[in-house]
């Protein structure tokens, strides 16, 4: 059950960083700089990095 709940919350960081970009708003400052899509993808690469290294040091995974 804890490997299961682990793997959840890794992919829901992911899951809801998309979401937010996915909604097709205009006024958001980040989508007119040139690196707002990759600092989105690292931000969604490294939260779930820190959170798979957080659960494997507990014994989660």
């Amino acid at each position: 059950m804890r490997r299961i709940s682990a793997w959840a919350a890794i992919f829901a960081v992911p899951t809801m960083v998309a979401g937010v970009y996915g909604m097709n708003f205009e006024h958001m400052p980040e989508l007119g700089w040139s690196f707002g899509y990759p600092l989105a993808v690292g931000l969604m690469a490294m939260a779930s990095g820190c959170l798979y290294c957080a659960f494997r040091r507990n014994g989660w995974l």
